[in-house]
């Protein structure tokens, strides 16, 4: 197996592109659609860039996988699977965040029972992209829907774990939960030492350069949020207080709204004028907004 990973400086994000060398069977987790909210339009060079690497190792691409509804950044799913014939997969959960955000943002053609994706999959299932096999590993907290897709020794936890400097993921969205997230990852914690993480995204505190693998082992012993040891309770505790004092994601609205339904984007309407959606008044204004 061959991990390649991309970065998006403008959204912090790491995408996957995992293959085997001998059937070169692939996979690609967490892909972007970049996204202008000043011009409110995307653009593919992230896409571009999966793609070049695809066609420049020959590869067949067979599942795009998402770690969770992101809302940091839109989903390129729809996109690669369009150019390269995949199919787009994510948590069978996914129906609850459907449900809570198409209220939310009042989405009444937007189906909530999953019907977008190719494949939903329940905890342990495993996805075959031609010779390689991912498992999918519930991890709930950041999202209720968050999964971490495990192949072979390597973990992609999304959001859930994080660079032992940096920590694990916020639990301030709707049916996140700080509990869950500390079960997540105890359960994440009893696999071996030497499990390889890939994470979703790097902020390179304190401006160190950019670093997205780590080991199962590292993380118990250095996470500076949540080590094997920590307390429960205080991790609860702490993560609670941390979220409270968290800004939205800058592309939150338009992310959801994309990635709960598939990566697809918002229907044309009857002008044909595709249009997010931006509810008032869920958040309280910052006093330095």
């Amino acid at each position: 197996m061959h991990i390649e990973a991309l970065f998006d400086p403008r959204t912090s994000t790491l995408t996957y592109l995992v293959w085997d060398p001998a059937t070169l069977d692939a996979a690609v987790i967490d892909p972007v659609l970049d996204y202008d909210p000043m011009a409110v339009g995307t653009f593919t060079e992230s896409v571009d860039r999966v793609t070049a690497l695809i066609e420049a190792h020959g590869l067949t691409l067979h599942w795009v996988l998402e770690t969770h509804a992101h809302a940091d950044h839109l989903s390129g799913s729809q996109e690669l699977a369009r150019r390269h014939g995949a199919k787009v997969g994510a948590a069978e959960a996914i129906v609850g965040v459907q449900k809570v955000f198409g209220s939310l943002f009042h989405l009444e053609g937007m189906a909530t029972d999953g019907r977008q994706f190719d494949g939903l999959f329940a905890d342990d299932a495993v996805v075959q992209a031609g010779s390689l096999s991912f498992r999918a590993i519930a991890t709930p907290g950041h999202t209720p829907a968050c999964t971490t897709w495990q192949c072979e020794d390597a973990l992609f936890t999304g959001d859930a774990l994080f660079m032992p400097d940096f920590g694990t993921g916020r639990c301030d969205f709707p049916k996140g939960s700080a509990s869950d997230l500390y079960d997540s990852i105890q359960r994440l914690y009893r696999l071996p030492d030497e499990t390889r993480v890939f994470v979703g995204h790097d902020y390179q505190p304190g401006g160190r350069e950019l670093q997205f693998e780590t080991t199962i082992g590292r993380s118990k012993r250095d996470n500076k949020q949540l080590r094997a040891d920590t307390d429960r309770a205080q991790f609860i505790a702490w993560r609670t207080a941390r979220d409270a004092t968290l800004r939205p994601p800058r592309l939150l609205f338009q992310s959801i709204q994309v990635n709960a339904n598939a990566g697809h984007l918002p229907p044309a309407e009857s002008n044909g004028r595709r249009y997010f959606k931006l509810p008032i008044g869920v958040f309280p204004v910052s006093d330095d907004a």
